[in-house]
């Protein structure tokens, strides 16, 4: 397989594992024409402004080392950054980056007892970003402490359902 499509389709299985954690249901999409790789809805939120919420994701892996200080420093194409900024969705937008190892054997470990997915897929959300006038890409910060875990997709889940973005 080629080297970026496995870190894509390991980036996905690690959102959807957080996600499956997490209680969510995915959505997978056919196409992506829209910079979003794979969504999740919730059921409930009964009484809340959105009763069915849902939050939407575009996905990246890199094994590159684009932490500078206490950000990640990510090259965002002009489409997916124009694509996910912006607050008028009517689900969240998050851009979602997995940071992996350069060698592929050290993205998985195994043992007895459990399997590790190494390394830590941290989110942006782009909704209050400025226009550009940046023609091929972008660079975004994406700060260290917005690690995405199961917890953290709950919150924002709960977020959506008051018509909020996290």
């Amino acid at each position: 397989m080629d080297p970026q499509k496995q870190k894509e389709q390991f980036n996905y299985a690690y959102v959807c594992a957080l996600a499956a954690h997490a209680g969510l249901n995915r959505v997978d999409t056919a196409v992506d024409d829209d910079s979003i790789d794979v969504s999740f809805k919730s059921k409930g939120y009964h009484g809340q402004p959105v009763r069915s919420p849902q939050i939407e994701f575009q996905l990246k892996c890199t094994s590159q080392d684009l932490v500078v200080g206490d950000v990640i420093k990510y090259p965002l194409s002009r489409k997916n950054y124009d694509d996910l900024r912006g607050a008028d969705f009517a689900s969240p937008r998050y851009l979602a980056v997995l940071l992996v190892p350069t060698e592929v054997d050290a993205w998985v470990e195994y043992s007895e007892h459990n399997l590790a997915l190494f390394n830590n897929c941290y989110w942006l959300s782009l909704r209050d970003a400025a226009p550009t006038e940046n023609e091929a890409q972008i660079t975004v910060a994406i700060p260290l402490v917005q690690r995405l875990t199961s917890m953290t997709l709950r919150e924002m889940m709960s977020r959506a359902s008051q018509g909020e973005w996290l």
